[in-house]
């Protein structure tokens, strides 16, 4: 059962059980009706408490009905919160740990809510594109006050219970618990308490409204229009929340259930809840069980202490990890140090870390000029040049002086893990650990899998991603992985774009009004195009049949490497990072156009997205062949946490399917058709034919 169901005396108690967070699920709602019908046949029963096993009281709808039929077959939560309403035994909702969405709108639907201290209480509907859809938009602002409900609406965000209890006026609580552990025995006393009182309160029947009225909710609009402009949710938040306002609670409850379905259609909606989805099954491996044991990691030796090598170490010390920095040279080491320092000293300067937490963290961090510092560190990770002989050299030492068993991790972003493995005798040992800069902030980690890598490694890895507050993705192993393989691609079109008329401020002003936190020429005068530039000179020899454009490599040769030398795609100013467009850059690349005796045409903007996101998804589905990726959805992932793909379009892979893979293919011809594009690589990758041939998608 995923509710149970006892009788203590004159009190029913409810329990939910549906582990983890007690979702509730079709059974679980069944469950719940079922126990009151029972303690309401049940003379002896004066009064019913509702809880949660475990840790939590309910976090809400149950993810493995989103989007089937059991989310909506009856009783669905409406109704169940409904037939709470209509109790003729007073109904009390013993609260702990996590209330969140559905779980808060259960028990606004109680007449009496008790609560333990440290509750996690949110509704985080808009989260997923939505807004609560059983009542919170009608209930909350009856017992918190419209401001409050509607912040917390909009927001998504949790709040302490304490808190909520601390508001002047605030019904949400009864009564506050002493602790978690009493607070089953005081709901229980409180519900016979107030076994006899009648009538019996329902949050519908509290007034609600604000004293400014129309002056609160236009203001109220205008904040959420200026920071949810691609999120159609929060504005529709703060009409229901009006309708709460200013309309019987009936009508408000039927319009908050017309605006829910209505979001829940949207294109954003879909792309939120796909996210979710997608996050929580990354970590997920089809080969390797939940159970598998895994390693110890207490100590973490990290190689190199440049931009990466520091950015990594912080992500361990952040846990509370403690970290040895190995360097050749003392004033690199004292350089990756510094900018460690700097980095926490700004964070404490914003309020974002206290003195003595940064102090914490730095007193967890050792350097060393010796490898055998490294000896007894349960994870080594090198994060040195990207050259497979300087990377010989490192795992030939580390394999010389790590203990049996530690794990050995390369930051490599496109090299072979096998062959890095292959420098070692405990090539099992071995794993890619791929962050992306600044190590520090971005959520990815590409997690490498070599041919050889244990399950127990893969399992350690995946667990400590989480540690350190990382979204962690497996790949296979290619060159490039996932990201870097698929980003070729987009960059080689973003090349041809230049060779056939467009600009570089006008490919990436068109890719960003599409969401892309930032253009491909932006990003690579961002990340360096030397990098770009060395990667290219070794995949000529490679795959010398790859075609590309030659401007970033003229590029290079003028010595314009982006930021760090003031100039590449476009012209910086000393100190700033303003992208000032280049009328050097531009004679260079008509320059070039000459030489290639391409007469230059208008390019549009959806010509220009649809080239650079479509690459996206050919290579992707290519990927997915392969086996480098395990599902659609880990794709998505990677281009959302680490490429700065919009969220509200859900991933390339995802958003290929909101497009239609059929009309995608359909493009790809017009693109194959380009004498100055690939016409090899547009031939879409049997995976995305078939999957449009049969109208369907990757997920």
């Amino acid at each position: 059962m995923t509710a149970e169901y006892k009788v203590d005396g004159a009190i029913a108690v409810i329990t939910l059980n549906n582990p983890p967070v007690n979702g509730l699920g079709l059974s679980t709602r069944r469950a719940i009706v079922e126990g009151l019908d029972q303690a309401n046949a049940d003379p002896a029963v004066k009064a019913i408490v509702i809880t949660g096993a475990g840790k939590a009281f309910s976090g809400g709808a149950d993810i493995n009905e989103f989007g089937k039929d059991e989310a909506h077959r009856e009783p669905h939560l409406v109704s169940l919160i409904n037939t709470l309403d209509q109790q003729s035994k007073p109904v009390v909702a013993a609260i702990h740990t996590v209330c969140m969405g559905g779980g808060l709108e259960l028990a606004l639907g109680c007449h009496y809510r008790v609560a333990a201290p440290g509750t996690q209480v949110a509704l985080p509907e808009v989260k997923l594109g939505l807004l609560p859809g059983a009542g919170g938009t009608q209930r909350l602002p009856r017992v918190l006050g419209v401001e409050t409900a509607l912040n917390m609406i909009v927001s998504g965000e949790t709040v302490k219970s304490e808190v909520l209890a601390s508001i002047p006026g605030q019904k949400l609580f009864d009564k506050m618990a002493a602790s978690a552990e009493t607070l089953l025995a005081e709901a229980k006393g409180f519900a016979l308490e107030v076994a006899d009182k009648r009538p019996l309160p329902r949050v519908r029947d509290l007034p609600c409204k604000h004293p400014q009225g129309d002056a609160y909710f236009q203001f109220a609009r205008n904040m959420v229009k200026g920071m949810a402009k691609n999120y159609p949710a929060p504005a529709r938040c703060v009409d229901t929340v009006e309708n709460a306002a200013r309309k019987k609670f009936d009508e408000g409850m039927a319009l908050e259930r017309d605006a829910f379905m209505q979001l829940m259609w949207t294109p954003e909606s879909r792309s939120l809840r796909h996210l979710f989805m997608a996050e929580r099954a990354a970590s997920k491996i089809a080969d390797v069980p939940s159970d598998t044991p895994v390693r110890e990691i207490q100590t973490v030796g990290v190689i190199g202490a440049g931009t990466m090598g520091g950015g990594i170490s912080m992500n361990f010390l952040n846990a509370g990890i403690p970290v040895t920095i190995l360097e050749t040279r003392q004033e690199a080491l004292d350089r990756g140090v510094a900018t460690i320092r700097k980095n926490y000293e700004a964070q404490v300067k914003k309020g974002k870390l206290t003195q003595e937490k940064y102090e914490q963290r730095m007193a967890l961090l050792t350097t060393t000029l010796s490898y055998d510092a490294l000896k007894n560190a349960d994870l080594i990770i090198e994060a040195v040049f990207e050259e497979l002989g300087v990377k010989e050299a490192v795992f030939k030492q580390l394999d010389e002086i790590a203990r049996p068993g530690a794990i050995l991790a390369s930051n490599t972003s496109t090299l072979d893990v096998d062959k890095i493995a292959a420098f070692t005798r405990r090539p099992q040992d071995v794993v890619g650990m791929h962050f992306f800069s600044p190590a520090n902030v971005m959520k990815l980690l590409e997690v490498v899998r070599g041919k050889e890598t244990a399950k127990d490694v893969l399992a350690t890895v995946m667990k400590l991603a989480k540690k350190i507050k990382k979204t962690a993705v497996v790949s296979g192993v290619c060159d490039g992985f996932i990201g870097n393989r698929m980003i070729e691609q987009y960059s080689r079109q973003a090349g041809f774009l230049l060779d056939e008329g467009a600009t570089p401020a006008q490919v990436d002003k068109a890719i960003e009004k599409f969401g892309f936190a930032m253009g491909p020429f932006r990003m690579g005068d961002l990340a360096g195009n030397d990098i770009g530039w060395a990667i290219r000179k070794r995949r000529a020899v490679e795959r010398a049949d790859m075609k590309y454009s030659k401007t970033a490599d003229k590029l290079c040769e003028l010595g314009r490497y982006g930021q760090k030398t003031g100039a590449g795609w476009y012209d910086y100013q000393p100190g700033k990072r303003d992208a000032i467009p280049s009328e050097q850059v531009n004679q260079m690349i008509e320059a070039h156009r000459k030489e290639l005796g391409i007469a230059p045409r208008k390019i549009s903007d959806e010509e220009i997205v649809q080239r650079l996101v479509f690459a996206l998804v050919n290579e992707g589905a290519h990927i997915l062949e392969d086996g480098i990726a395990g599902k659609s959805g880990d794709i998505d992932m990677v281009y959302l946490t680490g490429y700065g793909f919009p969220i509200w379009r859900g991933g390339p892979m995802h958003y290929a399917g909101e497009v239609g893979l059929f009309n995608v293919v359909q493009a790809m011809k017009r693109f194959a058709a380009n004498p100055n594009d690939d016409a090899q690589f547009w031939q879409p990758a049997p995976l995305l034919a078939r999957l449009a041939a049969e109208g369907r998608q990757f997920s």
